[in-house]
């Protein structure tokens, strides 16, 4: 039984300035230049909490976490921060244009509390291996913050779009918030604090299993902060955005990897061994590979091979199992098989770097700065969802939903 609930999440004020100048992209995708930016661009900006800053000088008492938490409680006891009047859910629209087809789209979802369950009680579902490296960090500034400023984001499957409907009459008038991110994608949110209107949503969202579609890291985390708090009530819950997995507005697009650091890595003898799995094809361009993978190709994984060669760029094909991923044989056969990366050093991104867009994947290739990029076609929601209610996981960066939620529409904290 999914467990939601209304609640009254602290939100920037007008105090604060433009709200566009104040919220980010989500943690794990903040570069270190856009961090730069996000803290020019106010002295509120919500990197300063999520993401902050590291010093040579940082000790025990004075640290990034530190300085995190001391940062929310200047905010709120200033205004900056208030906290919304009423338990509410909050309908959450993004409106944005897809990189694959250039159509424009509406992904329409709702943010509210879920309760942390562990994935052995059947409600909550993952999809993808974790990292050990991102869940101690979050702890950490959990720990510290005792606050929740990005929203983790779940699927959940209505074909018949009854909750959307709930959630579209309650978006019927101007938003409570408005604003544009720096990849054009526009983000609105409402309010909604009737409680009939609440316990309509509670009671249609009862019977639904959830997938987690982004935010495992912090997932976990919570289900960690919970079990060390045994006695904090609030810890038993986190910000979730629902989204239906049957609405046309959801978007995956493929994550590629690039490969670094191996020693003695030799291509050609690399190609030999790769040649024992796939069938390889030299093409031209990225266009060449876009365009086979628009070209039906059930029953068949093609992926993109690009090495720092004269002849740089290859299409490898193999038969593709009933239920297999691209992205599980990528990882069983070539990086663990051919190239001897372990599971661990997977794990914790000794060797390899995730990369949406595979422009930017083949330039660092191009560049030098890796050995090897594998482009990939993006998984589909049917697969993550059989994949999830199946109790399988995917390696981890195995899908990228876009667009992303921007964090700091509204604050948890306990």
């Amino acid at each position: 039984m999914a467990s939601i609930f209304p609640f009254q999440p602290y939100r920037y004020t007008a105090r604060a300035g433009e709200l566009r100048r104040l919220v980010t992209q989500p943690y794990d995708k903040i570069s270190r230049d856009m961090r730069q930016r996000y803290l020019a661009a106010s002295p509120y900006n919500l990197v300063r909490v999520i993401l902050g800053e590291r010093f040579p000088a940082d000790s025990e008492s004075d640290n990034v976490y530190t300085r995190a938490a001391a940062c929310l409680d200047t905010w709120i006891d200033g205004g900056i921060l208030a906290r919304d009047p009423a338990p509410s859910v909050y309908p959450y629209y993004q409106e944005f244009i897809s990189p694959d087809s250039g159509e424009r789209i509406v992904r329409k979802g709702f943010i509210a509390l879920g309760e942390v369950e562990d994935y052995s009680a059947g409600v909550v579902h993952r999809h993808e291996q974790t990292l050990t490296g991102p869940k101690q960090d979050r702890l950490e500034l959990l720990r510290h913050t005792r606050a929740q400023c990005e929203q983790i984001f779940m699927l959940y499957p209505d074909p018949e779009g009854a909750v959307d409907r709930l959630i579209e009459e309650a978006a019927s008038i101007p938003p409570l918030a408005e604003v544009d991110d720096e990849y054009g994608t526009t983000h609105r949110i409402w309010r909604i604090d009737d409680p009939d209107r609440v316990s309509g949503i509670q009671r249609l969202m009862a019977p639904r299993k959830l997938v987690i579609a982004d935010g495992h890291h912090r997932y976990e985390t919570a289900v960690a902060f919970r079990n060390e708090n045994p006695a904090l009530a609030a810890a038993a819950r986190v910000p979730v955005a629902y989204f239906n997995m049957h609405s046309p507005g959801l978007r995956i697009l493929g994550t590629h990897r690039t490969i670094h650091g191996i020693e003695g890595f030799a291509p050609d003898a690399f190609l030999a061994s790769l040649g024992k799995i796939f069938r390889l094809t030299p093409i031209e361009s990225l266009d060449a590979l876009r365009a086979a993978w628009a070209e039906p190709h059930a029953g068949l994984m093609r992926m993109g091979v690009a090495l720092g060669t004269p002849q740089g760029l290859y299409l490898a094909e193999c038969a593709r199992g009933e239920d297999a991923l691209d992205v599980a044989v990528l990882h069983s056969q070539v990086i663990e098989g051919v190239l001897g990366v372990s599971p661990e050093a997977v794990r914790t991104e000794q060797y390899i770097h995730y990369i949406r867009g595979i422009d930017v994947a083949w330039a660092e290739v191009a560049s030098g700065a890796a050995q090897l990029a594998f482009l990939l076609e993006p998984a589909s929601v049917e697969q993550v969802a059989r994949i999830a209610f199946s109790g399988g996981v995917m390696p981890q960066k195995s899908t990228d939903f876009y667009p992303k939620l921007l964090s700091g529409l509204a604050i948890y904290r306990m």
